[in-house]
């Protein structure tokens, strides 16, 4: 990694006076093309612990990130963030934000992504260009901040979708597959900003196919199978002692569906 990340101090408390969480799925179902997807999820998302979900392909996963993010709406049941439901349009509470395996960037400069993000959540001024800079150092692209964006290296890239992110200051951050398509080096790059951010008080819930990556990041566990939870405790049980049949055939590399 060309760029060095900067530690600087925490950005937030790590307690917020206009908390969104919990987010609570009660018997969400989502259907498409006539086939269903998401079978009467129940899950509480609560802040604190990094949460990790895992399952096999088709289990619903990225799925229900992308539910609780509000950019699709359920075929039935209901998402309430803080005792105020979802409403139809899908649009979630603020103070979230998501980061997805293949980053969507402007074709502007670093810099221009970050403040266009920034401008869309109404950050003005001063404010504005001091986040700006502060989630470029934190993710060492300060040296690229005048580069255009998708001149960027893929890890790079994922590195300024994390930075765009972060300057938004979310409660929660939603992770679909970050480092999927990234070399050792840039993965690692990945799993430090998502620890610091963690450290400053953010609720990470992610999704991964990595176990190694599961193992470190992870406080505790969502199984998902068939759209369901199958299993959801801390990290060391489930690994050591996973309780379901379809996590420990997931778990051993066996074939799960």
């Amino acid at each position: 990694m060309t760029g060095r990340l900067r530690h600087l101090p925490p950005t937030s408390a790590g307690a917020f006076a206009d908390a969104i969480l919990p987010c609570r799925f009660a018997g969400v179902v989502y259907e498409a093309r006539g086939k269903r997807l998401i079978d009467g999820l129940d899950l509480e998302i609560v802040a604190g612990p990094r949460t990790v979900i895992l399952g096999p392909n088709g289990a619903g996963k990225s799925l229900t990130l992308r539910l609780a993010h509000g950019l699709i709406h359920p075929t039935a049941g209901r998402i309430v963030w803080q005792n105020r439901k979802l409403d139809g349009a899908g649009r979630g509470p603020r103070r979230q934000a998501m980061v997805f395996q293949k980053p969507v960037l402007l074709r502007r400069s670093v810099a221009a992504n970050l403040d266009y993000a920034l401008a869309v959540h109404r950050v003005r001024g001063t404010a504005r260009s001091r986040r700006r800079d502060e989630a470029l150092a934190r993710t060492g692209l300060t040296a690229y901040a005048r580069q255009s964006a998708r001149t960027l290296s893929g890890g790079e890239q994922q590195r300024l979708a994390m930075a765009r992110a972060w300057a938004l200051r979310p409660q929660v951050l939603f992770l679909d597959e970050p480092t999927a398509s990234l070399d050792p080096a840039a993965t690692h790059a990945i799993e430090e900003i998502v620890q610091a951010m963690h450290a400053e008080g953010c609720k990470i819930v992610m999704t991964t196919h990595d176990l190694g990556q599961a193992r470190r990041l992870a406080d505790e566990v969502v199984f998902l199978n068939r759209g369901r939870v199958v299993e959801r405790g801390p990290a060391d049980r489930f690994f050591e002692r996973p309780e379901s049949q379809p996590a420990r055939d997931f778990l051993a590399g066996k074939l799960v569906w």
